[in-house]
This record gives C-alpha cells, sequence and structure tokens, in this order.
C-alpha cells in the first residue's frame, strides 16, 4: 500500500466515524445514541479511564477510539501548553485542558475535517476557551518550534506510514525539557500477510502497527532520551472478536478462529514517555 494510499483510506474511515459517532473498535450494534456512548466509556474504562474522567467531557467527544490513557501519566501541570496527535473529537484535549487550567492551553491536531469541526462542536458545548483544533497531518505538525511542554497521542501514530517523522516532528515542537506521552498499539510478533495488506485492518489500527523494538527504536532516534514503557499490556481478545472491522476481515479472508487468537496476542497496548 502506498503512503498516499493510506492516508486517503484512514481519513475516509474516520471520516465515517464522525459521523456516525461510532468507533471503529467498538463491538457491532444495530443502534446509535446513548448505546453508543456506553459502549465508547466501556471500551475507554477497559483501557484506563476512571468515571470522573468520562462524565468530564462533553457529550460525544469521546467515541471510543483509543487504546490507553496518556492524559493520566503525562502529568500535566497547570499553565502547560499541550499538543494532542490525532486528536478525534477531542475527548483527551478536554481532559488536558481541565488538568492545566484556564493559565494553560491544549492544540489538538487531526487530519480528518469531520473530526475537527465535531471536536470544535463540541469544545463549544463545552466553552474550551483553552482549546484549539487545527487541521493537519502529524508527518507535518502545524506548531511552531520548542512552543509545547507536553505531546501526547493515543492509538493514532500507529495510522502514521511514516513514524519516525511523526516523533521528529513531536521532537521538534516540544520545548527543551518537554516530554512526550503516548498510548499506542505495537506488535510482538509479525502479523499474517493478509492483515498487513488490509487498509480495513490499517483503519481499525492493526496493520500499521510495527514490532515493539521498532517503535522505541524510533522515538529514540528522532533525539528523545529516558525513553521507556510504563506500562504495557495485550489487546483484548473478546474486542477484536467482536470489532466490526476484524469481523470484515475474518469474513473476506476466512480467517479461522485460532488465528484471530494468535493475531490479538501478537498485539500489544504500551504506555510510552521519551523527553526532550
Amino acid at each position: 500500500m502506498k503512503d498516499e494510499e493510506i492516508k486517503k483510506a484512514v481519513r475516509e474511515g474516520y471520516a465515517k466515524i464522525a459521523k456516525k459517532g461510532k468507533s471503529c473498535c467498538s463491538p457491532v450494534t444495530p443502534c446509535c445514541g446513548n448505546e453508543n456512548t456506553a459502549m465508547a466509556e466501556n471500551i475507554s474504562r477497559k483501557i484506563g479511564y476512571g468515571d470522573e474522567e468520562l462524565t468530564a467531557v462533553p457529550e460525544g467527544a469521546n467515541l471510543g477510539l483509543g487504546c490507553g490513557n496518556p492524559v493520566a501519566l503525562a502529568s500535566l501541570k497547570e499553565g502547560e501548553t499541550v499538543l494532542d496527535l490525532g486528536s478525534g473529537a477531542g475527548f483527551d484535549c478536554f481532559l488536558a485542558a481541565n488538568k492545566v487550567g484556564k493559565l494553560g492551553r491544549v492544540i489538538g491536531v487531526d487530519m480528518t475535517p469531520e473530526m475537527i469541526e465535531k471536536a470544535r462542536e463540541n469544545a463549544r458545548k463545552g466553552n474550551y476557551e483553552n482549546v484549539e483544533f487545527r487541521l493537519g497531518e502529524i508527518e507535518n505538525i502545524p506548531a511552531a518550534d520548542n512552543s509545547v511542554d507536553a505531546v501526547i497521542s493515543n492509538c493514532v501514530i500507529n495510522l502514521a506510514p511514516d513514524k519516525g517523522r511523526v516523533f521528529k516532528e513531536a521532537w521538534r515542537v516540544i520545548k527543551p525539557g518537554g516530554r512526550l506521552m503516548v498510548s499506542d498499539l505495537v506488535l510482538e510478533k509479525e502479523l499474517p500477510e493478509i492483515v498487513r495488506n488490509s487498509i480495513e485492518a490499517y483503519i481499525g489500527c492493526l496493520s500499521g502497527a510495527i514490532m515493539k523494538n521498532e517503535y522505541l527504536k524510533a522515538i529514540k532516534n528522532a533525539g528523545f532520551k529516558d525513553v521507556r514503557i510504563l506500562d504495557e499490556t495485550h489487546y483484548p481478545v473478546e474486542l477484536m472478536a467482536n470489532d466490526t472491522t476484524a469481523k470484515a476481515i475474518i469474513e473476506n479472508f476466512n480467517v479461522p478462529n485460532d488465528a484471530i487468537k494468535e493475531i490479538a496476542e501478537s498485539v500489544v497496548s504500551i504506555k510510552v514517555q521519551g523527553r526532550k
């Protein structure tokens, strides 16, 4: 798959999610509205968000798209400037805004216009004056050099074809002494070829994932120091088994049940930090 083909497919996939308010990683459901909201909240609880965080953001901001809770680990302080890569509907941005306070600032970057529109609408609903959303690719972050205290990201960098470029851009915009804190999906062993070459799996955060050691190496090569994994857990097999994207892949390519389990055991959610 060519990089531009991947970006186009990911942009289109997440545009549909923004319009429907439904997670690509959520179980199959024929309904919308409150049931989708409950589903997103259940997914978020499983990956580390507390009830207080889930109720502290505008309705519709949480689409259940993450694989960890970077805000909880970022040790954000009042008055800091935070940048969220792949901000979606604004969930982590609003949580970060609550931490940095009125003296702080939060910038969300997303390449999907529909997501930016939804996030801005959520910011208006929640009266978040210290949050702004910028349209742009995370390989070319629309922010000045040495301008933010922390960069956070939640299950988005795996979607970028050039992850090394993303981390170099993150290093560029972070102030000296600032930090990177991301949650993402990585691999402990290679995925089957049919999954690696699947656009559907890319949108579903699977085929874009790279080996864990390669991911950490990319962060270090960008210039970050003290790069370490703070936590890691296997991607819940029950989420994959009920995932709409995974179901499509399984049906299209006749993936056997034991292979599904093998794929799930290959995918790990990690929380990583680095410092500039």
